[in-house]
């Protein structure tokens, strides 16, 4: 719902299968009806998602930019709700809307990704864009000023978030992000727990790219207060979390049997531990009528927290040693997932994930016997990464299953 002659729609295509093809026939079928609408092909696809979005930039000639997504579904009213923003204030360069989901329902692993989303969204964008500090462009639902993004270095395929790496440097450059959290546009959540771990193992390496890259410019922006240099910078560290969290599961045994935790107090701990589960009860609360049905895949969301603690820290690792690497897309299947040609094949950390499944129970035993208050805690790792491995094996056989009757 935009004037038609003030629109221009770019279908982004990189594909090297047929989906070009269904692309092409439905953008001459939306020509027909009136609508400017490019179908864009590069012949490669070098740059992955940020080379796409440069080349679309340079065919462009357009005040405002609107990115999304293949699997997002704006509403109609979207540009309208968005563009007045940009419009009523010179200094902003980019809007933000709230991510829905369109399968939360789905599984329990839609369900513990849309508890986790939502408190991003609802708690974590909300206070920082009101607070001032420094907020991240989510890479699809948002509205750019091209003039911002040209004039914070364009896209850039330095690192495998090219979101963060661009809201970090517009803002360093004097740009202003607004976040609506009350503008929807939803999406597809990964249903497939090896397509889940591929995501969030991107977006950790890229994060920690991100991190290097830009945290010696956030520390010396003259422009940035020293509250917001200290929150971007927890901002840019939030993937350090999970190579601390197998450290910490790798030394608790023996420092259990060395006699060192004896004296250990676990009650500021399980003070701090209040926080996560609170930014969820409280985005659900905000969101949903029926937010205490909601809540009971907290437990699912436990499990993938502390289950995908290994694959991203291996992420997190090659973020700080290596280069970019391949963009690996998050697959997307609208439905049936398992007979879709698109479906991954079983994730290679899954041993890893047994054997510290393996390693985490043997904890258990040693804290039974030194420290039972820790029991429960290496139990959680114990129970989480057995989860993981055994859900991305039985992924894996329904996919084998289902081979014989492929859907594309």
């Amino acid at each position: 719902d935009y004037p038609r002659d003030l629109l221009t729609v770019q279908v982004l295509d990189d594909s090297t299968d047929g989906t070009t093809s269904v692309i092409a026939e439905r953008v001459t079928l939306l020509r027909r009806r009136g609508l400017n609408i490019e179908h864009v092909r590069r012949g490669s696809r070098e740059g992955y998602k940020a080379g796409a979005l440069a080349h679309g930039m340079a065919l462009l000639n357009s005040e405002m930019v609107a990115v999304f997504d293949a699997d997002f579904i704006p509403p109609r009213d979207f540009l309208r709700r968005t563009i007045p923003h940009l419009v009523a204030d010179a200094g902003l360069g980019m809007v933000q809307a709230r991510w829905g989901h369109l399968n939360t329902g789905e599984n329990a692993l839609t369900m513990g990704q849309t508890l986790a989303l939502d408190g991003h969204f609802v708690v974590e964008q909300t206070a920082r864009n009101r607070s001032g500090w420094l907020i991240n462009f989510n890479g699809s639902g948002g509205v750019w000023r091209a003039s911002a993004i040209r004039g914070a270095g364009g896209w850039q395929a330095d690192t495998l978030t090219e979101d963060l790496d661009l809201s970090y440097r517009a803002q360093l450059d004097g740009w202003r992000f607004l976040y609506l959290n009350d503008l929807v546009v939803p999406g597809e959540l990964p249903p497939q727990i090896a397509a889940y771990k591929q995501q969030q193992a991107r977006w950790a390496k890229g994060g920690t790219q991100c991190l290097v890259r830009l945290i010696g410019a956030v520390w010396h922006s003259p422009r940035l207060k020293l509250s917001q240099r200290i929150m971007g910078t927890l901002h840019l560290c939030q993937y350090m979390v999970h190579p601390v969290l197998i450290l910490l599961l790798l030394l608790t045994p023996p420092l259990l049997i060395s006699r060192s935790l004896q004296n250990l107090s676990l009650g500021p701990l399980g003070i701090a531990g209040i926080a996560p589960p609170l930014i969820f009860i409280v985005s659900q609360q905000a969101l949903y009528p029926d937010w205490r049905r909601r809540l009971l895949a907290l437990p699912a969301l436990l499990v993938l927290g502390t289950g995908i603690s290994w694959s991203n820290a291996r992420a997190v690792m090659s973020g700080f040693f290596s280069k970019q690497g391949e963009f690996k897309r998050t697959p997307k299947f609208r439905a049936d997932w398992k007979h879709r040609a698109y479906a991954l094949p079983v994730d290679k950390n899954i041993l890893w994930e047994a054997l510290l499944a393996a390693y985490s129970l043997w904890g258990v035993t040693i804290a039974l016997r030194y420290a039972p208050s820790l029991a429960l805690y290496l139990g959680i790792y114990s129970f989480s990464f057995a989860l993981m491995a055994l859900w991305g094996l039985r992924d894996h056989f329904d996919i084998k299953r289902s081979a014989l009757h492929p859907v594309h």
